[in-house]
């Protein structure tokens, strides 16, 4: 079968991990309380009334955005990197642009690859990873290799994937680790890209930016990073998010995703600028997860479990030093319903993912539940 068949991308990915929590859900379900899901980080609060009212200012749209980004749209996106991770971009406004919109993270994190023109070698992705960093390589037919620093053997590798604050565990990458992961992609000519969705969630920790001065220097050389506005402003149905760093990275992107026609729509641009120059609704919802995360984070102690890292963004890494799958069994018969930690890779099969992103009321209720 060649490479062109029909089917053939979609047969080489994995199974669709949240698939086999099927059993787990129904069991749950059956607590007289109903199901508390905590397995998927979904926003549930409102959409704040500014991204709403940019979004209906800008419904007459009859003409096509444009994948740069409009003025509006990238001189705020400037100004966040800026004011809330002190990261100073080139000119936005240049020829080769140094930020642009995508739409929301994840398909940028699974096309990168392929906008990026790679056809062989490795991409290196942490050893407990959002899967999604696996399924852009697979689907550019490149290989996959775990690991949490960085090799000694660099033959073949043509991307590295970071994820600071981490995605299931909450763990953040010092300075130090970060500003070696920017010397060793530079020493071997190869590109440094982080995820960085939950940057503006660090609790115990303030989260460093991998494209922040104290890591990167003085430019973005061969660094590039990922924003989204999901999380920091319940905006996950927007779509939202932005590349930014290296210009020339950027450029190769932008060119790519103009041909393919993988443009943000207009009145998102317009609803993400209003977003991108507020901080006051993100520190809002900030502290609605501050407080889910206090109250969920003692019930789990108090039932006898253990939490690892999760010093920033919206999950619990909870251990009852178990194979994962007898703990999402455990929590099942209390009507509660979290990630299995292999859905992130072989080193997280004993732990479990508890999100933060559910109502004050489940959360209140999976917190009783916890300590009945």
């Amino acid at each position: 079968m060649t490479a062109t068949t029909p089917g053939t991308a979609a047969r080489r990915l994995p199974d669709f991990p949240w698939d086999s929590l099927e059993a787990a859900r129904v069991r749950a379900a059956r607590h007289p309380g109903g199901l508390v899901d905590l397995s998927i980080g979904t926003p549930v609060d409102e959409t704040p009334g500014l991204l709403r009212d940019a979004l209906s200012a800008a419904g007459d749209s009859p003409g096509y955005p444009t994948a740069l980004g409009t003025r509006a749209l990238r001189e705020a996106a400037a100004g966040w990197l800026q004011r809330r991770l002190g990261v100073t971009v080139a000119d936005p406004f240049a020829a080769d642009p140094s930020v642009i919109p995508t739409i929301g993270s994840k398909e940028q994190v699974a096309l990168l690859p392929t906008l990026l023109g790679l056809r062989e070698g490795t991409v290196l992705i942490p050893e407990v990873a959002y899967p999604t960093y696996e399924v852009g390589a697979v689907l550019s037919g490149l290989a996959v290799r775990r690991t949490d620093t960085p090799p000694g053997d660099a033959a073949g590798v043509v991307l590295v994937w970071l994820n600071s604050p981490g995605n299931p565990h909450g763990r953040v990458l010092s300075d130090g680790q970060l500003r070696g992961w920017v010397a060793w992609g530079r020493a071997h000519g190869v590109p440094v890209v982080a995820d960085e969705c939950y940057a503006t969630l660090g609790w115990d920790v303030q989260p460093r930016s991998l494209l922040h001065p104290a890591v990167a220097g003085d430019d973005h050389t061969g660094l590039l990073a990922v924003h989204s506005l999901s999380k920091q402003s319940t905006a996950a149905g927007y779509r939202a998010g932005l590349l930014s760093g290296d210009p020339a990275l950027v450029r190769q992107v932008w060119e790519v995703r103009r041909h393919l026609g993988l443009l943000v729509p207009g009145p998102v641009q317009a609803a993400m600028a209003a977003a991108l120059a507020d901080d006051a609704h993100v520190d809002v919802q900030r502290e609605r997860y501050r407080a889910r995360r206090e109250r969920l984070a003692a019930a789990v102690r108090a039932a006898g479990a253990r939490i690892d890292h999760s010093e920033a963004g919206l999950y619990l890494w909870v251990t009852r030093d178990e194979d994962c799958w007898a703990t999402i069994d455990w929590l099942a018969g209390l009507g509660v319903v979290a990630a299995p930690g292999s859905f992130y890779g072989p080193a997280g099969a004993r732990h479990v993912r508890m999100a933060l992103t559910a109502t004050d009321e489940r959360i209140d209720a999976a917190a009783e539940r916890l300590t009945a």
